[in-house]
């Protein structure tokens, strides 16, 4: 990745093919009941025009897995890590039983493109003639259906049949890859769990609650009552923070503190090379080593991590 990428961020536009990404579709009459009682977050407020970030979690409340969330059609949407998709979508169909809910492969049905910089929003509402009116807020539109992620990042949904629509992109923004996106998430402090990181984080740990990808007044959900107990008995340890390495890093990477005795710190959860150098990540570390002692990677004598802000507050 180089400086030019942030240059085209600050003054125009970029979009990524976001098909390394994994997609489930859930229909049937039962299909919100049914993922009310599976998932971190409120499957009622998934109208037809909001989406939300939501996890997955085992009975230890420990995700299995974080993904994006939308209703289009007759069908709820679940994005999330390719490599978890098969895992995924086997152990959600254990939990169906005699519900009227099915789920499918969503992958072959759409194309699914992010888009994002200073340009991104004119170029929604001059491409697909509408633009969602708030973060997390969806548009349906005859071209194709658009999620705004953010002020100046979006993701289109539209059929693998619309040609005119990437001839379009390609003219007025700048084609990038899609680990470049998965470097925009981290910057966003949107996490995405991956097989290394499987089964390691409450809910609160990756700050879903500070995403609003966890509902404490929804109900019963698989892992809720853990959820819920660290929620409000502020048992809570570990943060996710933003961190820049200048040596490679990768999700599943354990961190170091010289106050943990040689026990490891934290976790990388996703990490991808930044765009002058080095590496940006998002890593859940203890709250008292972050606050008080010099983080290192894989061990004590391993690169420091320098703690960059979030674009939101850890409170």
């Amino acid at each position: 990745m180089t400086q030019n990428i942030l240059d085209t961020l600050q003054t125009g536009a970029v979009f990524a093919d976001l098909a390394p990404l994994g997609l489930i579709a859930f229909s049937g009459e039962d299909t919100a009941t049914y993922l009310q009682g599976q998932l971190t977050n409120d499957v009622r407020k998934l109208a037809a025009g909001a989406a939300q970030y939501s996890g997955f979690c085992s009975p230890k409340g420990r995700l299995m897995a974080s993904f994006l969330l939308w209703n289009q059609g007759d069908a709820t949407y679940m994005q999330l890590a390719g490599d978890l998709q098969e895992t995924i979508q086997k152990r959600l169909s254990m939990f169906i039983l005699r519900s009227k809910v099915k789920t499918r492969d969503a992958r072959p049905e759409v194309v699914r493109i992010g888009i994002a910089g200073k340009r991104a929003t004119q170029l929604i509402e001059t491409t697909l003639g509408a633009l969602p009116p708030t973060d997390m807020g969806v548009v349906h539109t005859p071209a194709g259906s658009v999620i705004r992620l953010a002020a100046e990042r979006y993701q289109i949904i539209t059929t693998p049949e619309s040609a005119a629509l990437n001839e379009t992109l390609s003219r007025d923004a700048s084609r990038i890859d899609y680990p470049v996106w998965q470097w925009l998430e981290i910057r966003a402090g949107i996490p995405t769990i991956l097989p290394a990181t499987q089964e390691q984080f409450v809910p609160q740990m990756v700050n879903f609650d500070l995403t609003n990808s966890v509902n404490f007044q929804k109900g019963c959900y698989t892992g809720q009552e853990i959820v819920a107990r660290t929620q409000y008995l502020g048992k809570l340890k570990r943060r996710m923070y933003l961190v820049h390495s200048d040596s490679p890093a990768a999700p599943g990477d354990e961190l170091y503190s010289a106050d943990m005795e040689g026990q490891a710190s934290g976790m990388i959860v996703n990490a991808q090379p930044a765009p002058s150098s080095g590496w940006d990540a998002l890593a859940v570390i203890q709250i008292s080593s972050a606050d008080a002692h010099p983080i290192h990677l894989k061990s004590l004598d391993g690169a420091r991590l320098a703690i960059e802000p979030l674009p939101y507050a850890l409170a």
